[in-house]
């Protein structure tokens, strides 16, 4: 992956015509995202969660239990668990065109801390009760992903306190700067389509040791709001889908609940 600031956002059926998404300023937050595979979904081609075994179950209660006590923590501003509800339609063609080797995100539980600042990170690192966390998921994991983040853009903030249905977009692009230039663009049909009105895009500290290029987090009050979209809206593919891959950005998204 390469990060250029000339790169330049390659448009196609620009006939299309969505709002640009307003944007809001970003946090000064510092975030950890941590995501493991534990059970399958129920088949490939119906790629849902529909019963958690009881080792994920265990997993999942030690997660919350950890989590509660990290947000007492004066620098800790948010730890939240989530549980994958089903993998939605999205993922594009550019996994199918890329010679790169990609993870596909396949991620059931996953954790996301926010802390006062970028500084903080480094004492959530060091922290015990954190630690310990991180090692749980990661041990009961088939594949595992962690990384620490900043929010680079923002929509507006993602509502913890109240269920719904969660996005965690995991991308994957040739180019730091098209990737976000694409994400940007595209939202606007979210807005439009959907009412999406949250969203925090995580930029990786560190790229090298991340899979992913950005990954985008957002809330939904329900699947109603945001699958029949996927599912039937032609544009959909037309001018978010097409998008991504005239700017080889592959999204590879994944819905969830709050455990």
């Amino acid at each position: 992956m390469t990060d250029s600031s000339e790169s330049k956002l390659n448009i196609v059926n620009d006939h299309l015509d969505f709002p640009r998404i307003s944007l809001t300023e970003s946090t000064d937050s510092g975030y950890r995202h941590i995501a493991a595979a534990v059970d399958d979904p129920l088949l490939p081609i119906l790629p849902v969660y529909l019963f958690d075994s009881k080792e994920k179950q265990r997993l999942v209660a030690e997660c919350k239990r950890l989590c509660d006590e990290l947000a007492e923590t004066d620098w800790v501003v948010d730890a939240t668990v989530f549980k994958a509800v089903i993998h939605p339609p999205g993922r594009g063609e550019y996994l199918n065109q890329t010679d790169e080797d990609v993870h596909l995100a396949d991620f059931d539980v996953a954790v996301l801390i926010e802390v006062e600042n970028i500084p903080a990170l480094q004492q959530l690192e060091e922290n015990n009760t954190y630690l310990t966390l991180e090692s749980t998921l990661e041990d009961a994991a088939r594949s595992f992903h962690v990384i620490s983040g900043t929010n680079e853009k923002r929509i507006g903030p993602v509502d913890h306190d109240s269920d719904g249905v969660f996005l965690f977009n995991y991308f994957f692009a040739e180019d730091i700067e098209q990737n976000l230039q694409v994400w940007e663009y595209t939202s606007g049909w979210f807005q439009a389509e959907t009412g999406l009105d949250n969203s925090t895009l995580l930029l990786p500290l560190d790229s090298d040791r991340s899979e992913y290029t950005v990954i985008n987090h957002c809330r939904w009050d329900g699947l109603l709001d945001i699958l029949p979209a996927l599912l039937f809206k032609r544009t959909f593919r037309t001018y978010v889908l097409e998008n991504f891959e005239a700017n080889n950005v592959a999204p590879m998204p994944i819905l969830y609940k709050l455990a």
